[in-house]
């Protein structure tokens, strides 16, 4: 029987003994050296540890200047990333980019706000508790996507504000061998604000290679009246054109409710499972935040949607006008796609500078 690699976890491989090494990168150990975290001297605890030094809590965390950005881990493989654990200032989720590069190539495998890509697009703390997605109060961020590499990993997070501001991160990784089968994840966001009359909402598009789409997450703020999620989202796969392979039956069917999210009557239902949920709703306040806004995921964990050579994922904003009409709607939507594919990938649409970015 060949060893376990350590890689395929769950509550069936517990049991199992692997030669796989566990590191973790943080303030505290920058750059996963075994026998070396702990051990400064200086960081943002330095006052506070004074009267009892090294090894009592020196570095928990680090401060990224304004317009920098800083390398959160840097790995050599091969292995993989299992767990990532952070947290900051909300108003910095739109603001933080983070990036994932694999195996020392030029462009970013996953390129998103920080906020987004944990599910927390509209800077507003929301609890996410879903298999890959953890977000917990108040603002612990947690992502466990398998991020496998042969190679190298290299997390950064760019601050675009012109402001210093605090970043707390732990990276958890295994060194092992990773078999050929094995692909490379990615999460590319992207923003529609507001959505043309009669445009689709564009979740991905470009993407070339083999690979499987695992999940969607969308900040939706509608800017009509009445409901807002009629809309069909569409896979156009290996070589689709007009019409695409995988259409769905509307936006609440697709993350998993139904009858517009409504229970009890006049409310929205927020809920949130391992694979899906509408888990965020913003109401107006009557004063100045005058939209409703909403956060969504669906993960295809056991459903992933498999490609040979291409993909493009699209959604409608339809809501209802008089006489029983589908209305297009011009709502303010971002998502993030996720997905695994062999490399290279196609590069990223740049994304928009921070005031393209900003929640208003």
């Amino acid at each position: 029987m060949d060893s376990f690699n350590g890689l395929d976890m769950g509550l069936g491989s517990l049991p199992r003994i692997s030669n796989a090494k566990s590191r973790s990168i943080s303030a505290e150990n920058f750059t996963g050296e075994k026998g070396k975290a702990g051990m400064a001297t200086e960081g943002t605890g330095m006052n506070q540890a004074r009267d009892l030094g090294q090894g009592w809590k020196v570095s928990p965390s680090v401060l990224i200047p304004g317009n920098s950005t800083f390398t959160m881990a840097e790995i050599t493989g091969p292995g993989a990333i299992q767990h990532i654990w952070l947290t900051c200032d909300p108003k910095n989720w739109r603001r933080f980019i983070i990036r994932i590069y694999w195996d020392g190539e030029a462009t970013p495998s996953v390129e998103a706000p920080l906020g987004d890509f944990f599910c927390n697009g509209w800077c507003e703390r929301s609890n996410v508790n879903s298999m890959p997605v953890a977000v917990n109060p108040a603002g612990g961020m947690n992502s466990y996507w398998s991020m496998p590499f042969r190679k190298t990993a290299k997390i950064t997070i760019e601050n675009l504000s012109s402001e210093q501001e605090v970043l707390y991160y732990q990276v958890d990784y295994t060194l092992t061998e990773v078999p050929d089968d094995v692909a490379y994840f990615h999460a590319q966001w992207r923003r529609s604000n507001p959505l043309e009359y009669k445009e689709v909402h564009t979740i991905l598009d470009g993407v070339t290679g083999k690979g499987h789409y695992v999940g969607t997450y969308l900040a939706w703020q509608v800017n009509n009246t009445g409901w807002w999620g009629e809309g069909e989202i569409k896979f156009f796969m290996d070589g689709d054109q007009e019409f695409p392979t995988i259409c769905g039956t509307g936006t609440e069917d697709y993350f998993g409710g139904a009858w517009n999210f409504e229970h009890p009557i006049g409310e929205y239902g927020v809920f949130s499972t391992a694979f899906l949920g509408l888990h965020q709703v913003i109401k107006p306040d009557g004063l100045y935040r005058s939209q409703q806004r909403f956060g969504m995921y669906r993960w295809h964990i056991m459903d992933p949607i498999r490609f040979d050579a291409d993909l493009k994922v699209t959604i409608q904003a339809l809501g209802w006008r008089s006489g029983g009409r589908y209305l297009p709607l011009q709502d303010d939507i971002a998502s993030v796609a996720f997905w695994y594919q062999t490399e290279p990938h196609a590069s990223y649409k740049p994304l928009p500078d921070i005031d393209g970015l900003e929640v208003i």
